[in-house]
């Protein structure tokens, strides 16, 4: 009735621009999300880094106390003996005997050796350029397991507060991994 006054006109649409506008988003988005991830993961790489030179130097002061351990336990099983049996003769051998079971069960240079070796494997896979969070997630279970042994055959008090500030360090970086593919 109206159509002198409206006209309805069909316009073609020109999809080839709007899948090259959509394209071009779509291009933008995921450079934005990779160049997000690559800050994020240097990040992470940074942080897990500045991680493991704290373990490192837990590691040297535990071996360097883990020497002294030894002889002031001898030092103490003598003095008590002495202080005990003031009348009777300390019999050496039986004492050396006593002190080589004790430095034999909580001697701890194989898992320091280990633990270092892990350190070691962590600073240079998390470096690499494809994608190593299983590995590293694997790393962590076993830096984790050589100093629940460390701690579980050290019996001294420094060394056993050490092992408490590495588990520490370590949970914080299995925590950072999850976040690492």
């Amino acid at each position: 009735k109206f159509q002198d006054i409206v006209t309805v006109e069909k316009k073609e649409e020109d999809l080839d621009a709007t899948l090259n506008i959509l394209l071009k988003a779509v291009d933008e988005a995921i450079k934005n999300l990779i160049d997000m991830r690559q800050v994020e993961g240097k990040r992470l790489e940074s942080d897990i880094l500045l991680r493991c030179d704290l373990i490192s130097n837990y590691v040297e002061e535990i071996e360097s106390r883990a020497d002294s351990v030894v002889d002031e336990y001898r030092e103490k099983i003598k003095q008590r003996v002495t202080e005990y049996l003031a009348e009777v003769e300390l019999d050496e051998a039986r004492l050396l005997n006593e002190v080589a079971f004790f430095a034999d069960k909580s001697n701890i240079t194989e898992e320091i050796v280990r633990l270092k070796s892990h350190l070691a494997q962590m600073k240079s896979t998390i470096i690499l350029n494809e994608p190593v969070g299983k590995k590293l997630d694997f790393l962590v279970q076993e830096m984790n397991r050589e100093t629940n042994t460390i701690g579980s055959k050290a019996n001294d008090l420094s060394i056993t507060n050490m092992v408490v500030n590495i588990k520490s360090e370590i949970e914080k970086i299995r925590e950072q991994i999850q976040n690492i593919e």
